[in-house]
């Protein structure tokens, strides 16, 4: 009987102590905050001859080589970046697809679209082209 006694006083102790020890899943109903940067917007402004010399310059700052653009438009949106696609001709050699990452600080990284497949990245497919020439100032 001893034993049920205490057995009996402790379970209100243990009850009290479980209070709070809860852990909530988290909410998918929060709001997500989204950091844009003044370049991000103004990607989606350009004509299509000042996005080439944009898209072109991000490649040749990263390190590759474009010589022109002939193709260029948004892709969609990638976590918190940007993803644009370049079509690049060249004098000599075949054409190359790049995409563009242009990130909420002002950076771009770029990436060739035969190297995304397998990535987890979205394919280099553009979803929508601004309006213009890639190749004559209109």
């Amino acid at each position: 009987m001893r034993r049920m006694t205490s057995l009996a006083l402790l379970l209100p102790f243990a009850a009290l102590a479980a209070c709070g020890s809860e852990t909530q899943p988290p909410s998918t109903d929060e709001p997500r905050i989204k950091v844009r940067s003044s370049e991000q917007e103004e990607l989606h402004k350009f004509d299509a001859f000042n996005l080439a010399i944009a898209l072109k310059r991000a490649i040749q700052d990263a390190g590759f080589t474009c010589r022109r653009v002939t193709d260029a438009g948004f892709v969609g949106a990638y976590q918190n970046l940007d993803m644009w696609a370049a079509h690049c001709e060249y004098d000599r050699g075949e054409p190359r697809d790049w995409a563009i990452f242009a990130g909420p600080d002002g950076s771009a990284q770029v990436r060739d679209c035969r190297d995304i497949p397998g990535t987890g990245l979205p394919t280099c497919d553009i979803k929508s082209r601004p309006k213009g020439s890639f190749t004559e100032l209109k």
